[in-house]
């Protein structure tokens, strides 16, 4: 029997599992989305696949509420792909191997996929549950929400009928959240032409490893190191001290996690190579000394290797050195509203090469519009300068906090009679779906919720065994005291 298995709430811990056996990474989410109608379809409940891939479940109200105001229960069906090095976990085929540690549970080197699939197999539960007291509900199930909202950005204005929307993709167990910062895609390409090897020159590659990683918009706050920055503060010293060419360079691997790992093939003339060493030595040592404190793993390799192929054009490697160490990342502005929240931010996810040109790609958020725009300027005007073709894509809103929420105060007086104290109020530094379909659904009073997720979109993503409980019955309580709608 699995240990997920021995877990309460049983009904939420069973559906968990499940979804731990079926490949879910973004992009990738057929059968899942299978798995999910099927789910409704058995249950005998009105089962509904959008055009763009979402799936809606409806249950009617039990009996004698009937007249509450209809709640939909949202949460999304892909998970974010990140493993540590050595992995050979396959995210497309493999099943996500959970372990119980000390209160959490989490997977063995790979992401965890409790992002979102607690949402997931809680709204499940609510499905199928014979008991629980509720108005008439709504699962709406949406994809790829972790590379782009597509699902969210996809529905339609008619496919949802409900009053109140409960997301359930939060990370903070006992924080309600009632808003959240919008983001927009940059994606920057270099052009090159490639050169024939210099005679005289040694083979090297780079290997940044080690890094934390983790959400780029939860944990952008925490100061941890960027495999992308640091390699480029190592390759830059090398180009310019020591004639360091570049071959190829592959960092980062998604926009909306933290880069933990940067690798490169480069070349260094023979004569300068005792040079290159003595002053990549020196570099690391401080490099590790200022991250020290939040990346004790860090680990900045440089290891003989064979002469590439070619290397690229020494002008462009030249400018891709200068935009990407004055690209800005991390965070721009915290909030002058809510103490603690980051209002402004960039992540510089990828620099990649491969076929002729040089990519970088950001995610940068803001939950002010004017300031996400003056950042995409920014970041847009930079590349611009370097001869790149830069193209912003992907945007979607943020979502702006409502304190008068009439959710929100019947979540207040339930969770502070349940638990004694009363919950958080907050707006995250992410980007909730609430944003893009309170857009599409403007009547629509929105709140988001969930248990106790750490280092989510990273390979120590785990959640807690005891938040997941108190999350649940938080959300059995609420359904049962939604108040009644109102008729003209």
């Amino acid at each position: 029997m699995n240990d997920l298995l021995r877990l309460a709430p049983a009904e939420l811990w069973k559906n968990f599992h499940s979804l731990t056996g079926i490949p879910r990474p973004s992009g990738h989410e057929d059968e899942v989305r299978s798995f999910i109608a099927d789910f409704g379809r058995g249950l005998g409940l009105e089962t509904v696949v959008d055009e763009t891939g979402n799936v809606v479940i409806r249950k009617p109200a039990t009996p004698g509420m009937e007249n509450r105001k209809g709640i939909i229960l949202q949460a999304h069906l892909d998970m974010v792909p990140q493993q540590n090095s050595g992995s050979d976990h396959d995210f497309e085929h493999d099943p996500i191997e959970t372990i119980i540690d000390e209160g959490w549970v989490r997977a063995n080197g790979t992401t965890l996929g409790a992002d979102n699939g607690i949402g997931v197999a809680a709204a499940m539960a609510v499905l199928e549950s014979r008991t629980l007291v509720h108005g008439a509900l709504e699962a709406l199930f949406t994809r790829e929400e972790e590379t782009g909202m597509t699902g969210a950005l996809g529905l339609k204005t008619d496919l949802l009928r409900g009053d109140i929307l409960m997301n359930l993709d939060s990370e903070d167990e006992g924080e309600l959240f009632i808003g959240c910062a919008g983001g927009v895609n940059g994606t920057m390409t270099l052009s090159h032409e490639t050169h024939t090897v210099p005679a005289g020159t040694l083979g090297i590659r780079i290997r940044v490893t080690g890094l934390k990683g983790g959400h780029s918009g939860m944990d952008i706050g925490l100061g941890r190191g960027n495999a992308n920055k640091i390699m480029n503060r190592i390759l830059h010293e090398g180009h310019t001290r020591h004639g360091l060419l570049l071959a190829s360079i592959d960092g980062g691997s998604l926009r909306n996690a933290i880069p933990r790992e940067s690798f490169a093939h480069a070349v260094v003339p023979e004569a300068m190579m005792d040079g290159f060493i003595e002053g990549f030595t020196v570099l690391t040592a401080t490099i590790k000394n200022e991250l020290s404190s939040v990346e004790p793993d860090l680990d900045i390799k440089a290891i003989p290797a064979d002469l590439p192929e070619s290397v690229i054009e020494t002008a462009i490697f030249s400018k891709l050195l200068k935009a990407v160490h004055a690209c800005p990342n991390g965070v721009m502005r915290l909030s002058s509203e809510m103490e603690g929240l980051v209002e402004t931010s960039n992540n510089l996810a990828i620099v990649k090469s491969g076929k002729g040109c040089i990519v970088v790609e950001c995610l940068l958020r803001s939950s002010v519009n004017s300031a996400l725009k003056d950042l995409e300027v920014m970041i847009g005007s930079l590349f611009d300068l370097a001869g790149a073709v830069t193209k912003f894509h992907g945007g979607y809103p943020g979502w702006k906090p409502n304190r008068a929420s009439p959710i929100l105060k019947t979540m207040k007086v339930i969770y502070t009679a349940r638990f004694g104290t009363p919950p958080l109020i907050r707006a995250v530094h992410a980007g909730l779906e609430c944003g893009i379909i309170g857009g599409i659904y403007p009547a629509l009073d929105m709140i988001s919720f969930g248990p106790t997720i750490r280092h989510p979109h990273s390979p120590d993503e785990k959640v807690e065994i005891a938040s997941v409980r108190k999350f649940w019955n938080f959300l059995v309580e609420t359904l049962a005291a939604i108040p009644l709608r109102v008729t003209a």
